[in-house]
């Protein structure tokens, strides 16, 4: 079945564990979100740090999302009336996005709402206010079916969503809060990201073995790359040169060199990977190694840009899943979806200082240096 396959595409570990996540009711987002203060998962890890900014997960298997105060070490829980899949802040760090699709209870668990014809419900684009996140007043926008990811343009007006069981992007006016465009891809469309000069946006096709190249002003896409099986993930390096893919059915990532949409390297990695982020100087590209259902994985390979070769190993929680950079580079964030934490990898040692507890089954990622 196609609703089926679609959701181990997604990298999850245990389809009954998408379809049966612990939700809050759907009128909970009009009555504010229920939170909660969380403790780290270790004592050094709960005591205030050198560290600033503002983490972000997406915990789909609990439908909430969890916001990390990285100088305190308090975390809270925010509930949704989504699985969320993915969050992203917008660049200036007022805004938080979160996509996934509508879940209802069914005892101490959730299953995913479907229409009459058997098939996922329409998704949602949930807006907060990141300031005032744990106060609830979130925009809720219907949007596709099986919603993936979303992005920001830089201005902060246009959001861009995948929806993964209807093969498109939507496009939604952030501020009027609607839905002004849809943009055709690949097979499955999952993980997005927009070139550095704001131009176009690359989307990997699960189902196609593709990646669709979308022309921003156009809101078309004009070109697909074949990069090889089940890809995943986008990085564009900061010049705007290489795009990195995760390939999670070869363990590898492709390199793409852009002005020739193309296809011109494959880096072998761990098992599984899912998301990657490079870093802001290009240097390195880090991706998270996520396993199997049966058999996590929990490591973080580091790609040399230079060399297009793994030059470290980076030991996280089981079921690494999603990766964001800090904007100074001396941090890598890594969601590990089976462990429910964040792993805080130092990238001068390359190694992990801390893991931090959140909610459950987290896997989209997003971090915001903004003071609040």
């Amino acid at each position: 079945m196609k609703k089926t396959v679609a959701l181990r595409q997604c990298g999850l570990f245990v389809l009954a564990a998408l379809l049966l996540a612990a939700c809050s009711s759907p009128d909970r987002a009009t009555q504010g979100p229920m939170t909660s203060n969380r403790s780290q998962s270790t004592p050094a890890a709960a005591a205030p740090t050198s560290e600033t900014g503002f983490v972000y997960t997406a915990n789909e298997r609990g439908n909430s999302i969890s916001v990390i105060d990285l100088s305190t070490g308090l975390v809270k829980d925010i509930a949704t009336r989504i699985a969320p899949h993915n969050v992203q802040v917008s660049r200036d760090g007022r805004l938080l996005l979160a996509v996934g699709p509508v879940a209802a209870m069914t005892g101490n668990q959730s299953q995913m709402k479907m229409d009459n014809s058997g098939k996922m419900e329409r998704g949602r684009l949930l807006i907060f206010n990141a300031e005032t996140i744990a106060d609830g007043g979130a925009a809720d926008i219907e949007i596709g079916r099986h919603p993936a990811h979303v992005i920001m343009d830089a201005q902060g007006k246009l959001a861009y969503a995948t929806n993964s069981e209807d093969d498109n992007i939507l496009v939604i006016d952030v501020e009027r809060k609607t839905v002004v465009g849809k943009i055709e891809t690949g097979k499955f469309p999952h993980g997005l990201r927009m070139s550095p000069d704001g131009r176009e946006i690359y989307v990997a096709n699960v189902n196609d073995n593709s990646v669709s190249v979308i022309d921003i002003t156009r809101s078309k896409g004009v070109a697909r790359i074949p990069v090889g099986r089940a890809p995943v993930q986008v990085g564009f390096t900061p010049d705007g040169r290489h795009a990195y893919v995760s390939l999670r059915d070869e363990n590898s990532v492709a390199v793409i060199d852009t002005a020739q949409r193309k296809k011109t390297a494959t880096v072998a990695v761990g098992r599984n990977p899912i998301q990657v982020f490079v870093t802001p100087d290009g240097r390195f590209v880090y991706v998270a190694n996520q396993g199997t259902e049966t058999n996590p994985d929990n490591t973080v390979s580091v790609i040399d840009t230079a060399r297009n070769s793994v030059v470290a190993t980076i030991m996280t929680g089981k079921g690494a899943h999603g990766v964001v950079v800090s904007d100074d580079g001396k941090r890598v964030l890594i969601a590990n979806i089976v462990d429910d934490t964040v792993s805080v990898i130092d990238t001068a040692t390359q190694k992990v200082t801390r893991n931090i507890k959140v909610g459950k089954g987290p896997n989209g990622i997003t971090f915001s240096s903004a003071n609040r």
